[in-house]
């Protein structure tokens, strides 16, 4: 089992997208690369704390590369756009692949910098690739949350159009639905 960290806006948003993902083990909602111990959710909004939202990813590398998660990262959100995602704006909704390993970082380094060489002219990334120093479970009620709440107003507008952005761009590396 391998573990990676991602921020990519909502952490709503992005739990929701790599549960459907084939190989992935586990995905649990926090707050990484912050000031201070157990941030709390309303502290961490306040902009102040250093921590990005994130999903914290356990995966099996039998099942599913890592480039390929990084595929569907990078599908789920908009990689140009800094300290924000849609109407999601402060520095908590940067975007951020956080690094379990020194081998890991190396990887991911190389993939975005290749990425980016594909990438559209005038349009940088600027996903933030660094070790992951520090992640604190986010509060129960961010857990599961689209899937215990699907019709919540955010997760109808917001999550349920993602999902079916993902669905749509990485089909291969999802589970099968039905």
């Amino acid at each position: 089992m391998e573990t990676v960290v991602l921020g990519g806006g909502c952490f709503w948003c992005t739990h929701a997208v790599f549960t459907l993902v084939r190989g992935v083990l586990a995905v649990e909602s926090g707050y990484a690369n912050g000031k201070g111990p157990q941030p709390t959710y309303e502290q961490v909004c306040q902009g102040d704390t250093g921590y990005a939202e994130v999903v914290r990813v356990q995966f099996d590398p039998a099942q599913v590369r890592l480039e390929a998660l990084l595929e569907v990262f990078m599908a789920a959100h908009d990689p140009t756009q800094r300290n924000r995602q849609g109407h999601d704006v402060g520095t908590q909704y940067r975007s951020g692949i956080y690094c379990t390993s020194a081998a890991q970082e190396a990887q991911v380094r190389a993939w975005v910098q290749a990425l980016q060489a594909q990438w559209p002219a005038g349009a940088p990334i600027v996903t933030e690739v660094e070790p992951l120093h520090n992640f604190w479970l986010a509060e129960d009620y961010h857990q599961d949350y689209f899937e215990r709440q699907p019709h919540q107003r955010y997760c109808a507008l917001v999550v349920q159009p993602k999902l079916a952005h993902v669905q749509a761009l990485c089909a291969p590396h999802l589970r099968a639905t039905g």
